[in-house]
């Protein structure tokens, strides 16, 4: 059920993140996190004004082919080569609430697994007309989709044979600074997931299955492109009393 259309926007505090669900920073089989991680112990802040109220996008920051990663950077009549897939689906608070006008933004490498950056050192070619980036704005019930190419997995240096599994990266903006997210999405079936040293840094095996977009073909378009569907949870703001009731319930 959508939110009622004279309802007030919500000003309040965010939960505070659950950190159990999260990676811990120090991960030593995860060989970037040991240099990353902190090294004294994490303070608890309150939400500030700034980290509750901003940042704020409209649709005109979108070009034409923002959301088209098939298009967005090949030549004229030409197009990415590779598995054609939309991908779709809700940004969602905690409290199972659509969040609307979130900035969602996505990078990947290519069908061969190669990202196009001048640091890249894989063997696997670049595609000429595939750039690896793009972005959308949820609408006003909290849905987003795109178009792209299923990427591929790549080698890295973090052990002498690993492997990142085929994957997505978001940078979710909701309505507040606090709400930011960077997560990845993983394909359905995928074998390398559960031997990835990223992966199994999460320590819930439901975090990780979250994480993974399951293939949709009621969304799919014939003789074009499958589809598969990946919600995202971004932290939601703690209700109120407002007229003996709860505020935003």
């Amino acid at each position: 059920m959508s939110d009622l259309p004279n309802r007030k926007p919500e000003t309040g505090a965010f939960f505070p993140r659950d950190r159990t669900w999260h990676p811990p920073a120090y991960t030593p089989d995860y060989k970037t996190s040991v240099l990353r991680s902190p090294q004294k112990a994490l303070l608890a802040l309150d939400n500030t004004i700034s980290e509750i109220t901003g940042p704020v996008f409209g649709h005109s920051i979108i070009g034409e082919l923002d959301n088209d990663l098939i298009h967005n950077f090949a030549r004229p009549g030409e197009s990415a080569i590779g598995e054609r897939i939309i991908v779709h689906g809700q940004v969602l608070d905690e409290r199972g609430h659509g969040v609307p006008g979130a900035l969602l933004e996505f990078w990947q490498a290519n069908a061969g697994g190669r990202y196009r950056h001048r640091r890249e050192i894989y063997l696997a070619p670049l595609d000429p007309n595939f750039g690896g980036c793009g972005r959308c704005i949820s609408d006003e019930n909290g849905n987003y989709r795109f178009r792209t190419i299923k990427p591929g997995p790549y080698p890295w240096p973090n052990g002498p044979n690993d492997w990142r599994p085929a994957h997505i990266h978001f940078s979710v903006f909701g309505h507040g600074f606090v709400q930011r997210l960077i997560t990845q999405m993983y394909f359905e079936g995928d074998p390398l997931i559960w031997r990835c040293p990223i992966v199994r840094t999460i320590p819930e095996r439901r975090a990780v299955e979250l994480l993974v977009a399951p293939l949709d073909m009621e969304n799919t378009i014939p003789m074009d492109a499958r589809a598969y569907k990946f919600d995202i949870v971004l932290r939601g703001r703690r209700s109120t009393l407002f007229e003996n009731r709860l505020d935003g319930n």
